[in-house]
């Protein structure tokens, strides 16, 4: 599991998105199109390798008005799967954001 691998599943359109990253982005206010972009210019930060029910990643990369989010995303069954994104805090990220405290 790579980003290549992930970005090629994006360009090909091999996307599923859960109800819960619906619901976040609604309420964080962020777009399809900024997911989609932070992750065709990310980078994988962290990997849950033991995740079910497809091991997943989670991505930092920058939306088109340079915000950085980090998305979470499973890959199985030749798809994409979103489950979660958010802009990340401060409090929890170091001042690169790509390393927890």
């Amino acid at each position: 599991m790579n980003i290549n691998g992930i970005q090629q599943l994006i360009e090909k359109e091999r996307i599923k998105w859960s109800q819960h990253i619906l619901k976040r982005m609604q309420q964080r206010g962020i777009k399809i199109e900024d997911i989609l972009h932070s992750i065709k210019n990310g980078e994988i930060i962290e990997k849950y390798q033991e995740d079910h029910p497809y091991p997943s990643v989670l991505i930092f990369g920058f939306s088109k008005d340079e915000e950085i989010i980090h998305t979470v995303c499973g890959i199985g069954e030749d798809y994409i799967w979103m489950i979660t994104t958010y802009y990340p805090d401060i409090e929890e990220w170091q001042d690169d954001f790509k390393t927890r405290r």
